[in-house]
This record gives structure tokens, C-alpha cells and sequence, in this order.
């Protein structure tokens, strides 16, 4: 993966408004589960590339050290090598022009390894930006990639509290005495009606032993009826002889009596 890339994939992520996102998703917890997935490979992935390129980067600065170090020590070899030929030419040797010619050679070396580290001190100084626009990046990520767990673990907790209460306001409806359609009031109905059977069967036992007293009481009538003509005539076997008028008398008087009640 390119810096290019890796720039571009992760401002596209770090800016990516996660509520505008749920808001138009039709599944948001689907839509968290894949966006946690995708932050979280990107950010590895990146973590991957930005390891390599502050590792480039690393080797660039050693390179440079190497550089400025190398020209310090060319220079220092110039100055001794040009003191050196100072020294002999005072002394009327003719090699003083030798250590000349080494003074130069170590100046061009020492000019070289200065222009080999201005020539990447641009280079370094991009690469430690990009880096650190890679580091600030891959640090919004991370923080993106806890308010989307943070997320999905709320909608989650929202999700089982409406489940909770969807269950219970579907318990409580289904115990409302007051709805008939309810189990209560189904129950509540059920039982009415085994009252009402038996207050019928009741009032229809009362009606029927009602009956049978009344046929009791027509019997016991008929029997005091009965009972009474039995002792009219047992009380006029006893009289025996009674006179014709007296006992015609007590007759019309008994017939009185009779037609009265």
C-alpha cells in the first residue's frame, strides 16, 4: 500500500460521519459490525504500512548521519592534509605539492557527502510530515474504531431494552382484567359462565322441590279431609241411637258448615 493510499484511505475513514451513516442504514447494527470490521483491517493495515515507512524513514536519517559525519571527517582530512603540505613546503620538501593534491581529494569527498545530505534532507523532512500526518490519521482510526464499538454496544443495549420492553407491555396486555380478549378475561369470562350454570341448575332443583311440596301439601289436605269424615262417622256410630231430627239437625249444621268454608 502507497502513502498515497494510505493518506487517502485513512482521512476518507477518520472523516466518515458514523451517525449520517446509522441514520441511513437498514440494519445499523449489520452496518456497525462491518464497519468495525473494516476500520479495524484498515487500521491494521496501516499500522503495517506506516511501520515500514517510519522505518524508511529511519534508514534515510541514518544515512544522512552517515552523510554529515562523512563530510566532517573529509574536512578534517583536508585541513591535515593542506597543513600538511603547508608544513613541508616551509621546509623546502617538494612533496608539499603531494599532500596538496590529498587536501583536495578529501575536499571533493568532503563536498560530496555535504551535497549527498542537502539532497535528502527535503526527502527527510516530507517523509516526517507524512509520518506524522500517518500517526495523527491512524490515531483518529483508533478513536473512530471506539466510538463504533461504543456504538454497536448502545444499539445493542437499546436493542434488548426495547425487546424487554416489547415483552413486557405484551405481558401486561395479555393480564389486563379489563381487556376481555385478555387470558384473565378469557378466564374471568369462563367462569361466569360455569356460575351461570349452576344458578340455572339451582333455580331449576328449587323450582322442582317447590313442586314437591306443593303436591305434599294437596296430599296433606286431602288426608285431614279424609281424616275428618272418619271421625264424623266413627263420633256417629258412638252416638248410636240419636234422634232422627237431632241427628237430622246436626247433618243440615255439618252441610252448613261444609258450604261455608
Amino acid at each position: 500500500m502507497s502513502k498515497q493510499s494510505i493518506l487517502g484511505r485513512i482521512a476518507q475513514l477518520a472523516k466518515a460521519n458514523i451517525n449520517s451513516l446509522l441514520d441511513q442504514a437498514e440494519d445499523p447494527q449489520k452496518m456497525l459490525d462491518q464497519m468495525v470490521r473494516d476500520y479495524t483491517n484498515s487500521i491494521a493495515e496501516a499500522e503495517a504500512a506506516i511501520a515500514q515507512t517510519i522505518g524508511n524513514l529511519r534508514l534515510q536519517e541514518q544515512d544522512y548521519q552517515e552523510d554529515v559525519r562523512a563530510a566532517d571527517d573529509w574536512g578534517r582530512k583536508a585541513l591535515a592534509a593542506s597543513q600538511r603540505a603547508d608544513e613541508m613546503r616551509a621546509a623546502g620538501s617538494p612533496d608539499a605539492a603531494k599532500f596538496d593534491n590529498l587536501a583536495k581529494i578529501a575536499i571533493g569527498k568532503q563536498m560530496q557527502s555535504e551535497s549527498e545530505a542537502r539532497t535528502a534532507e527535503p526527502s527527510i523532512q516530507s517523509q516526517n510530515e507524512v509520518v506524522n500526518k500517518l500517526k495523527t490519521g491512524l490515531d483518529t482510526m483508533k478513536g473512530k474504531l471506539d466510538e463504533l464499538r461504543s456504538k454497536r454496544s448502545e444499539l445493542i443495549a437499546r436493542s434488548k431494552v426495547a425487546e424487554a420492553q416489547t415483552q413486557v407491555h405484551d405481558a401486561v396486555k395479555s393480564i389486563d382484567i379489563l381487556d376481555p380478549t385478555s387470558e384473565i378475561g378469557r378466564f374471568e369470562e369462563k367462569i361466569r359462565r360455569e356460575e351461570a350454570k349452576v344458578m340455572g341448575q339451582q333455580e331449576l332443583a328449587a323450582s322442582s322441590l317447590d313442586a314437591q311440596f306443593e303436591a305434599l301439601e294437596d296430599v296433606g289436605h286431602q288426608t285431614e279431609i279424609e281424616a275428618r269424615l272418619a271421625a264424623l262417622k266413627h263420633d256417629q256410630k258412638a252416638v248410636g241411637a240419636g234422634s232422627a231430627p237431632a241427628a237430622q239437625g246436626a247433618g243440615d249444621a255439618v252441610e252448613a258448615e261444609v258450604v261455608d268454608r
